[in-house]
């Protein structure tokens, strides 16, 4: 009979920090996962739950032959990804994406990971640096990482800390949306999974009714920035609406706005300008407006979003907001296996990697546990090859990127090696994603 190995301790129980225990127990290493809520809310999280959902619902593309997210979503699941596996059981209709009831979502996450008996969970924040006998630790704390973690860390590695505001979109009750102006429809009838075809909500604007929303969302009142927040960047993949709008009265037509592949059963014409809803719930009473973070204040979100036709009287769940989020500079600080070089018994993953998105995020959870494991095991593990999602996701974050002008990073074909030949457009991609799954196969 051989000695149980030392439990590792992942602090965060986000989709990171979920991955990571998942896959640490499923290579027989022992998990302690630290998890401050509900001991220490957060300003974005509604729940206690794991992994739970703070702003989009979406998983975003499920094609896995043209699309880079799509392609890290198919290695995930060929990895045993327990993210992924809950997110295909309570997908909702999203389109060619993978979108997720997130109150199931996060329930079946909580309870895989609860009731594996390699895991135990513990309800509590993790102020500061870990004890010095934990000497293996995933830290997946994500955006919203404590402050006195936050600080810990900086202290370790005299490294400022980088960050970037990250909005929230609202939420609105189906029943109070008007179907005699909105029309269920994706974009050109492309249906996705556990999708027909007309799988979002859109309500359409014309000409005048778009300048006008143009003007009440600039003239809105929006959050007051504190003072040391006033300097922080966005993150250009989450753009607050009313921030796009100020670059332009055309921006949004041309951003999540865009009436292209839609057609207004109403009129039987092209729309100027369309708001997007999608599911949000698998019973379908909520929808979310897609792509419509924001800083308004409250009142004037309400006011000015019920300017879009189809939603003037309604009801919102859930209003949009607006968090600080926290990342280090990994191409400094973190060597190719996750581990902080100025403390190798730390490893990290998630966001507060730079690495940016949910799926992205619950990837590098998924690595940061597959090498935590290996090194408690006494094996040695190669990263994946830079020539899949995920090794080209963990090249950027590690060592491709550029560390004074590091920013938070979606997975896109950009960051992986060429192919050889003279390949184009789709079959480019395409090329990039059977290659990747057959380098994932030789890694597996």
């Amino acid at each position: 009979m051989t000695n149980s190995p030392r439990p590792v301790h992942v602090i965060g129980g986000g989709l990171a920090g979920s991955e990571a225990a998942w896959q640490l127990a499923g290579a027989g290493v022992p998990v302690v996962l630290h998890e401050m809520r509900p001991v220490r809310p957060t300003e974005a999280h509604q729940t206690d739950r794991l992994a739970e959902l703070v702003c989009s619902n979406s998983f975003r593309s499920d094609d896995a032959e043209y699309n880079a997210v799509g392609l890290l979503h198919e290695e995930m699941r060929r990895c045993g990804s327990l993210i992924l596996r809950c997110a295909d059981a309570h997908k909702v209709p999203a389109g060619g994406a993978l979108a997720v009831d997130r109150d199931g979502f996060a329930a079946a996450v909580s309870e895989a990971l609860t009731s594996h008996p390699l895991v135990t969970l513990v309800r509590e924040e993790v102020a500061g640096l870990p004890p010095d006998d934990w000497d293996s630790v995933v830290v997946a704390t994500g955006p919203l990482t404590s402050p006195a973690l936050a600080e810990a860390v900086r202290g370790l590695t005299g490294e400022d800390s980088l960050a970037f505001f990250d909005a929230i979109a609202p939420i609105v009750h189906f029943d109070s949306i008007d179907l005699s102006k909105a029309w269920f429809q994706s974009r050109y009838d492309k249906p996705g999974p556990g999708g027909s075809g007309k799988d979002y909500i859109n309500c359409a604007f014309d000409r005048d009714g778009y300048e006008a929303f143009i003007d009440a969302l600039l003239a809105g009142e929006k959050v007051d920035f504190k003072d040391w927040e006033k300097d922080t960047p966005y993150f250009e993949g989450c753009l607050p609406i009313e921030v796009m709008a100020e670059r332009g009265r055309d921006t949004l037509r041309f951003g999540p706005m865009k009436p292209v592949g839609l057609t207004d059963p109403h009129s039987g014409r092209r729309p100027y300008a369309v708001v997007q809803l999608r599911q949000d719930n698998a019973l379908g009473t909520l929808y979310n407006l897609v792509g419509f973070q924001t800083k308004l204040k409250y009142g004037e979100q309400a006011r000015v979003f019920r300017m879009i036709p189809g939603l003037e009287n309604a009801e919102f769940a859930r209003l949009g907001g607006l968090h600080r989020n926290t990342f280090l500079n990994s191409p400094r600080l973190l060597d190719g296996a996750l581990r902080l070089r100025a403390q190798p018994r730390l490893r990290f993953a998630g966001q507060v990697t730079g690495c940016e998105g949910y799926v992205e995020s619950a990837a590098v959870g998924l690595m940061a546990g597959r090498f935590a494991a290996a090194e408690r095991l006494g094996r040695s593990v190669p990263p994946p090859p830079a020539t899949t999602a995920m090794g080209a996701l963990l090249n950027h974050i590690t060592c491709g990127a550029e560390a004074e002008t590091f920013q938070p990073m979606n997975v896109n074909f950009g960051l992986f090696p060429p192919v050889e030949g003279r390949i184009k457009g789709k079959e480019r991609k395409r090329a990039y994603a059977q290659r990747a799954l057959a380098d994932l196969a030789g890694w597996l």
